[in-house]
């Protein structure tokens, strides 16, 4: 089996969006008996779980439906995937997104040409269920290709892109040393899953191929993850840079990109944490404890974190500002804060 294609799946029935998913991948341009598509419903409430065994019946032995009794997060649905993937190579996609049909033709072609271990491509931001190109993201840059260098690897490292849109040689993901000492890559029953462990795969790749072109769609919705604040999807976010930084200590990446994965955590456990609370409407119950707490966890793992050369080169302005009156007293800054955010949202309407 050259390709296996994960597709987590929690109630995604209405709208068609399951359907339209599902339709991209069985209309790709690579033979149909060169992949597989194992679909892993997570205790769905609604016709998920049917919807995915219609497409079994009617493509035995290319489609499999898989479900959990209980829900386990993306993460959890993944790692059910993994275990019945048989493919040399393995890809995921989110299964309100979807992909164009020349998508792991592509991916697979300049990946076996070029000798890599991951391939991918940009992605397009779409707001319907449309193959017309939206807003075109770039998910790699050219300084994560080719040989893992010291440079590739601390690109790779800083940056590592979403791992839906990139296809991985099964030894990535599987192999010896990769996360998981229980045989599960992902962490489960939490979001953010791929933020905690796409720095430790990006390191794991030997070689690594792009293909500047945006053959993956993204679909952007009110109820996506990185539209939904609550406590739990905060909590989960910085247990996922905990990770993040657990794995980078156990696989060498702290010690060889100290910088890059500093910033890294600092940026997923802090900073997007943190304003993600701070900016949430309505005001997220347990929100101030929380940032509080949040913000003396960043002091005690990297107290000199605001010295860090990307903090200075990429963090806005504004949130240096905020972010140092917060460090010397929390109650300020969350007063500041409050105060700042009722006075824009008073006279911007």
């Amino acid at each position: 089996m050259r390709l296996s294609i994960i597709v987590p799946v929690y109630n995604m029935a209405a709208e068609g969006k399951l359907a339209f998913c599902l339709d991209s991948l069985l209309g790709q341009t690579i033979p149909p008996e060169d992949y597989e598509i194992i679909a892993v419903d997570d205790a769905s409430t609604d016709d998920s779980f049917r919807i995915l065994k219609s497409y079994e019946e009617r493509h035995p032995g290319r489609f499999f439906a898989l479900r959990h009794p209980v829900n386990l997060h993306q993460g959890g649905a993944k790692n059910t995937g993994l275990k019945k993937a048989r493919g040399e190579w393995i890809s995921f996609i989110d299964s309100d997104d979807w992909v164009a049909p020349e998508y792991y033709e592509k991916l697979l072609t300049l990946a076996e040409k070029e000798g890599a271990d991951a391939a991918g491509c940009d992605y397009s931001m779409v707001s319907s269920h449309t193959f017309t190109p939206g807003e075109a993201v770039a998910n790699s840059t050219r300084e994560q290709t080719g040989e893992r260098t010291t440079e590739s690897l601390r690109a790779r490292v800083l940056d590592p892109g979403s791992l839906c849109v990139k296809i991985f040689k099964r030894e990535i993901l599987l192999g010896e040393g990769a996360a998981g000492a229980d045989g599960k890559l992902f962490p489960e029953n939490i979001f953010y899953e791929d933020n905690a462990v796409g720095a430790h795969l990006m390191a794991r790749v030997g070689r690594y191929a792009y293909l500047e072109e945006p053959l993956y769609y993204y679909y952007q919705h009110d109820t996506s993850t990185v539209h939904t604040v609550s406590l739990k999807r905060l909590q989960d976010r910085a247990v996922a840079g905990r990770m993040l930084l657990a794995l980078a200590e156990s696989d060498g990446t702290l010690a060889n990109c100290r910088e890059e994965t500093e910033y890294s955590f600092t940026r997923l456990f802090y900073i997007n944490t943190l304003f993600s609370a701070m900016q949430a409407r309505p005001h997220v119950k347990g929100g101030y404890a929380f940032c509080k707490a949040l913000g003396e966890e960043m002091k005690r793992t990297f107290p000199l974190f605001r010295s860090n050369a990307y903090y200075e080169k990429q963090v806005h302005p504004e949130e240096k500002k905020l972010i140092n009156l917060q460090m010397k007293s929390h109650l300020r800054f969350y007063l500041y804060y409050r105060l700042l955010w009722w006075y824009r949202d008073r006279f911007r309407k």
